[in-house]
């Protein structure tokens, strides 16, 4: 006897198969073509930034071609102004601390001028011995996100609450801009009387201390921005600054000379380091927030003192995102002075400065650069960067040594970086006098 009926359980496994079939179908996508066509930018960087991979997301996002892209440009060149001030000073030291961010909010530049609010997570990878090789990072699109109009009113809410503790510190806040005029106002008669200039012609003899300086044009036919100086507070008291302004050209001629002058006259009227950082911050904001012409630079002030004990120089120094400072010691090895915590100047209406002190003993010499020196491009492509590291290690191998040794020495390092040095470079070094040989401590090279 035939069997017409079919059986039950065959054609249940023969639905499943078929709903199998389908998925496998479905899902015949290779790796590339996931990554190319994922509903989310990816991006991968080496740790200079410089973009080594995109997706064709991102990139339609941007309305880029990855010809234009891959190798030539780095993430920071992708981001609004706001977003390159936020990466620099937030972003980046919080990734190379932690190795990892998540769901940071930031705004990337489109190719028709537009602006794109993402939300970015990077992460570093590593190699087996723990070297970081490159920066793998994920963009998600939140231009339509329900969170930012949810964060606009909770800065509205904030506002009004804030209202009415704004009006009762209005009393307060007048007097304090009565007292604000009244300084400006003295410090603009100290900035009148200052010679126009960029730079010394030379470093004034300072009693007790030995001095040396070296500047490097990366490009002889533009005005740098780099700057240095030093000068008489009293008796015993030096007032010492270097640092880096934004930009080339007249535009960072004129900023320089605002930023030396401000500083020499709020040395004069407030000697002590972070009140001067304050003042220029204040200066430079006044006179270029306003226009939308945000002007900034990166600076570390100091005094020296030479009265507190014989043979000795007392150091105070406070940074606006400038790199710290480096001591080499009379001992035979070299540490950094460190000076956290301090933003760019004329960024934000108020910047706080971090103060730090130390006490240069006899053959120790203290050592202020710009970034030039430790942001230019080393080996055989140019695409690491020499780095704070290398310049500790150049400095331990170098100490002890007089200033004049010591910029000798980096000035022949600057030379031989060849190409790779495309940035400005100011050096300064002060120091005490080695004591006789008879009292003079060993180094390690006499141990």
């Amino acid at each position: 006897m035939c069997r017409t009926e079919q059986d039950p359980e065959s054609s249940e496994t023969e639905d499943e198969a078929d709903t199998d079939a389908v998925f496998i179908a479905l899902l015949e996508d290779s790796a590339e073509e996931l990554y190319e066509s994922a509903p989310c930018g990816y991006l991968s960087t080496l740790m200079d930034g410089t973009i080594a991979k995109i997706n064709a997301t991102l990139l339609g996002w941007l309305g880029l071609e990855r010809e234009a892209v891959v190798g030539r440009r780095r993430f920071t060149d992708l981001l609004t102004v706001g977003g390159k001030l936020y990466h620099e000073t937030h972003f980046a030291p919080l990734l190379r601390m932690k190795g990892e961010l998540s769901g940071i909010a930031l705004e990337l530049k489109t190719a028709d001028g537009g602006r794109l609010p993402v939300l970015v997570s990077s992460t570093v990878k590593h190699s087996s011995e723990g070297e970081p090789l490159l920066i793998r990072t994920t963009v998600f699109d939140a231009s339509d996100r329900r969170t930012y109009e949810e964060e606009l009113l909770h800065r509205k809410r904030e506002a009004e609450l804030a209202r009415a503790e704004a009006e009762q510190a209005r009393a307060e806040a007048e007097e304090a801009r009565r007292q604000a005029e009244t300084d400006r106002a003295r410090l603009a008669d100290a900035l009148a009387v200052l010679q126009q200039s960029l730079l010394p012609a030379s470093l004034p003899a300072a009693p007790g201390l030995e001095t040396a300086v070296y500047y490097h044009t990366a490009s002889p036919d533009r005005l740098g921005g780099d700057f240095y100086d030093l000068f008489p507070i009293d008796g015993t008291r030096w007032g010492f600054f270097l640092g880096d302004v934004c930009g080339k050209g007249p535009e960072a001629a004129a900023l320089t000379s605002l930023v030396r002058y401000t500083l020499r006259a709020a040395a004069l009227h407030d000697p002590e380091p972070a009140a001067a950082l304050a003042t220029l911050n204040s200066v430079l904001h006044e006179r270029y927030a306003a226009s939308g012409d945000v002007r900034y630079c990166t600076a570390i002030f100091g005094i020296v003192d030479t009265g507190t004990r014989t043979g000795h120089a007392t150091v105070r120094l406070a940074s606006g995102g400038h790199p710290s400072a480096l001591i080499l010691r009379a001992g035979g090895h070299a540490e950094f002075l460190p000076t956290p915590g301090g933003l760019l100047v004329g960024i934000l209406p108020t910047a706080p400065a971090t103060t730090a002190e130390t006490v240069l003993e006899p053959g120790d010499t203290l050592l202020l650069y710009t970034d030039g020196l430790t942001e230019a491009r080393t080996g055989p492509t140019h695409n690491s960067l020499y780095g704070e590291e290398a310049l500790h290690a150049f400095a331990t191998a170098h100490a002890p040594c007089t200033p004049q040794e010591a910029i000798r020495a980096l000035s022949e390092l600057l030379d031989s970086f060849g190409d790779g040095l495309d940035d400005d470079t100011a050096l300064l070094a002060l120091g005490v006098p080695a004591a006789p040989p008879h009292v003079r401590p060993a180094t390690k090279h006499e141990r």
